[in-house]
């Protein structure tokens, strides 16, 4: 019943790293051999080589993203409100302003850079019916209530010597395992990453960069599930029925964590081609929680179903003609064989013990005050570009992101089949002396598996392009726009008879303006 979710809207990239960090990148993917502004990103030894002077890129994207994930569960036909086995949950993420800065400052050998840019999150993401692991937990916790009222009842018949529904009764919880419940998430996550570095040209073929990124994690999950009711009883009525938000499940939790990035880099010209190589080493980062959660226990349990059971058979007994007294006495009596029944204890044993576990794995992630590993992969990349005439310029290129030793909460990391992999090739065509035009194309693999996938968090592979223009407005200016679009997989999953189908739909949209003074 977790109300969580990483609200990524990162367009490109690793599992935690966002990629797209200018305009140029959106009209155009394979940056990771170009000469220009952007690289303080992509290529930042690159760099070195553009002319004498200060160079500044000002970009803003807005993204928008929808997540749908397709369930199957035998359970979610016990729900009265919607009795199917099937259910469609679509999360929209939403990101008007994605900010980035790349500045450089070019002196002899020497380019002093600084990139400020949103490395990981962007945004935020709700689901307004929860989601569907949710809705898992709370069909399996109805029949195991369920299960629990038929022991109860069994074991009173036979201490009665007469046939008993107290808790079976179409009044109470039934048989049948019937739930209703209402659900609400959101997420939000922000990564701010300020890099700093400089890059020395050795001579007219190589240059080679060093640097560091201080990256800022900034996040906030809300949700809540509420109103869980199993038949026509409400949850809450045997958990404490003196308060009507019992059996309420919320979470609302800040995370914050820093973390260092060294960063090193690569170039060699030679010709008309031009290969250049990054690698961004790993980012250790813990995030701290600071949350304000109510969670249900069912350690009074047995306290509850024993004042339900005695007001019952009390009430039963003085119909009968016993006085208040005599009925309380005989009822605790009877309430508490039952109670102590091992076929009783064992049921209610087994229910807490499931209950407990299920919501430690949803929402344990997200106590007060407990660290949490999040770190960012460390990332290879490598470009290749070729001019074959002044006015066009082809490019290719590798990124390799290490995830499976990137640690994450409960060993996710180790999940997985392997890292990420992208592969990207783009072409830009000096259309007039102002006006450029570009596209490219970005496949992105990820080593998912079944076990590794989770709807509160989850990516699927995928294929991008961007296409966009750059337009020359004076000698020093130039004006960058574009589009870029997603096109995803469809994940299918299937754990212990429960289908989980995952895809995304993604498009973003950008300008940027290119400064040399």
């Amino acid at each position: 019943m977790a109300m969580t979710l990483a609200a990524e809207t990162a367009t490109a990239g690793g599992l935690l790293t966002n990629t797209n960090q200018n305009i140029a990148f959106l009209r155009n993917p394979s940056r990771d051999a170009a000469i220009a502004i952007d690289g303080v990103y992509s290529n930042p030894a690159g760099v070195a080589f553009l002319k004498e002077g200060h160079h500044l890129s000002l970009n803003w994207q807005l993204a928008y993203q929808t997540r749908t994930i397709n369930n199957s569960y035998a359970l979610f036909n016990n729900n009265t409100s919607n009795p199917t086995d099937s259910r469609k949950f679509e999360g929209k993420a939403f990101a008007p302003v994605i900010p980035s800065l790349q500045y450089a400052y070019n002196k002899n050998n020497w380019s002093f850079q600084l990139n400020f840019a949103l490395v990981g999150g962007g945004g935020k993401c709700k689901f307004d019916n929860g989601l569907g692991s949710f809705e898992k937990i709370v069909s399996e916790t109805a029949l195991g209530a369920c299960q629990l009222a038929g022991a109860v009842d069994q074991v009173t018949s036979t201490v009665l010597g007469q046939p008993t529904r107290m808790f079976t009764s179409d009044q109470a919880f039934g048989q049948q395992g019937k739930y209703s419940f209402s659900s609400y998430m959101r997420g939000r996550q922000y990564y701010y990453g300020l890099s700093v570095g400089a890059a020395y040209k050795f001579n007219e073929h190589l240059s080679a960069f060093a640097g560091v990124r201080a990256v800022y994690a900034l996040a906030n999950y809300y949700g809540y599930v509420e109103d869980i009711k199993v038949g026509n009883m409400p949850l809450y009525q045997v958990l404490d029925p003196t308060k009507s938000d019992a059996a309420n499940i919320e979470l609302n939790c800040d995370q914050s964590g820093l973390g260092f990035t060294p960063i090193l880099g690569v170039d060699y010209k030679t010709g008309r081609f031009n290969f250049a190589v990054k690698y961004e080493f790993k980012t250790r980062m813990r995030l701290k929680n600071e949350a304000v959660n109510q969670t249900p226990s069912i350690g009074n349990l047995g306290d509850n179903l024993s004042k339900s059971m005695v007001q019952s058979l009390a009430g039963a007994a003085m119909q009968k003609g016993m006085s208040q007294e005599q009925a309380t006495a005989w009822a605790m009596t009877q309430a508490q064989t039952v109670l102590g029944n091992n076929v009783v204890t064992g049921a209610m044993g087994q229910l807490k013990s499931q209950f407990d576990s299920k919501l430690d794995e949803a929402i344990g992630e997200y106590a007060d005050g407990k660290k949490i590993a999040g770190d960012i992969p460390s990332l290879l990349t490598v470009g290749v570009g070729y001019n074959p005439t002044n006015d066009l310029r082809l490019n290719v290129g590798f990124h390799y992101f290490d995830d499976k030793h990137a640690t994450a909460y409960n060993d996710r990391h180790k999940k997985l089949d392997r890292g990420t992999m992208e592969y990207n090739a783009g072409v830009e065509y000096d259309a007039t002396k102002c006006l450029t035009v570009s596209a490219g194309w970005q496949n992105t693999s990820y080593g998912l598996t079944d076990e590794y996938m989770d709807d509160k968090s989850f990516v699927v592979s995928s294929n991008s392009i961007g296409v966009g223009v750059k337009v020359k407005l004076s000698q020093k200016m130039n004006l960058n726009l574009a589009y870029f679009h997603t096109f995803y997989e469809t994940k299918n999953t299937e754990l212990n008879n429960y289908k989980a189908d995952f895809t995304r739909n993604n498009n973003v949209f950008g300008a940027g303006l290119d400064i040399d003074f």
